[in-house]
């Protein structure tokens, strides 16, 4: 009997140690495809969630705790055969901050570009080396990207390795009818999205990612005030990367990330730091002006 029980906690232990890095919620809208079947679209929000959450996508030991929060919402506008889709989805992924209750928003980007097929029933199959169909490889692509956008707020461009996976799903879907992998198509695809963050040119906003998180939001709860400073220095490094690139897609889904954030954190600042930060914004992120006033 205690052999038993040691074996029985032996595995769970060794489950618990070895749990895949993600926990995410999907969840499929069907309500514009009139007239079908829901349980093909309850199927399809179970395969796509144990497809993400089962799989092992890093060779790192995860614990429950540690596992990266995100969702995917697929939202389906048209159905255009019996087994293929046109929909748009939006990926959120967020990690805590050290000492606080309080998670940061670390992607955030809606995908207009995405249609796939799937029957019910379908085992959805994935591989690094080869392009096998358009949902798998778009949800793997994204995983990389969570993956890669998390591990850059714990260590400098830390995530390189997953933005090099991410490139790989791209570089394999060269061959694939589907829109958003390909250059010529967007400046503002699935192809820029990963291409620009390994670019030299934009190495500042990465390690500003490492800046903000690690070195500021990180020391928030005990440091407030050097926390929030190193925070203004790191999206100072950024006007650089603003006038050779302005306008660039990874800075505005960076600041569409941060910027309730960052009203937020500075409300409370003094006036000269106010006035410090707001101008920096409104030359560096000038879509979201009237936003940044807020903290006045």
């Amino acid at each position: 009997m205690l052999r038993s029980l040691l074996l029985i906690g032996c595995f769970f232990f060794a489950l618990a140690a070895s749990a895949q890095e993600l926990n995410c919620q999907v969840t499929v809208n069907s309500s514009q495809i009139e007239g079908s079947e829901k349980t093909v679209f309850n199927a399809m929000e179970t395969s796509i969630r144990e497809f993400i959450n089962n799989r092992k996508w890093t060779s790192d030991i995860y614990q429950i705790d540690e596992r990266i929060e995100c969702s995917f919402l697929i939202n389906l506008t048209e159905r255009l055969s019996a087994d293929q889709y046109k929909a748009t989805l939006q990926i959120q992924a967020r990690r805590p901050v050290y000492g606080t209750a309080y998670y940061t928003t670390t992607f955030n980007h809606i995908d207009n570009d995405f249609t796939f097929r799937y029957l019910q029933f379908d085992v959805l199959d994935f591989s690094e080396s080869q392009y096998l169909s358009n949902l798998t490889s778009v949800l793997g692509f994204y995983v990389y990207m969570i993956l890669g956008t998390d591990y850059d707020t714990f260590s400098k461009k830390g995530g390189e390795p997953f933005f090099q996976k991410a490139i790989d799903v791209v570089n394999n879907a060269q061959t694939a009818n589907d829109a958003g992998w390909k250059a010529f198509e967007s400046t503002d695809n699935r192809y820029w999205l990963v291409t620009n963050l390994v670019d030299p040119r934009f190495e500042s906003l990465r390690i500003c990612s490492y800046d903000y998180h690690r070195q500021g939001f990180d020391l928030l709860a005990n440091k407030l005030e050097e926390g929030r400073e190193n925070i203004t220095v790191a999206l100072e490094s950024l006007r650089k990367l603003h006038r050779a690139v302005p306008n660039s897609l990874n800075m505005k889904l960076w600041f569409q990330a941060k910027g309730d954030e960052i009203v937020d954190l500075y409300s409370d600042a003094n006036p000269e730091e106010k006035t410090r930060i707001i101008n920096l914004l409104d030359q560096i992120d000038p879509a979201r002006t009237s936003k940044y006033s807020k903290i006045r």
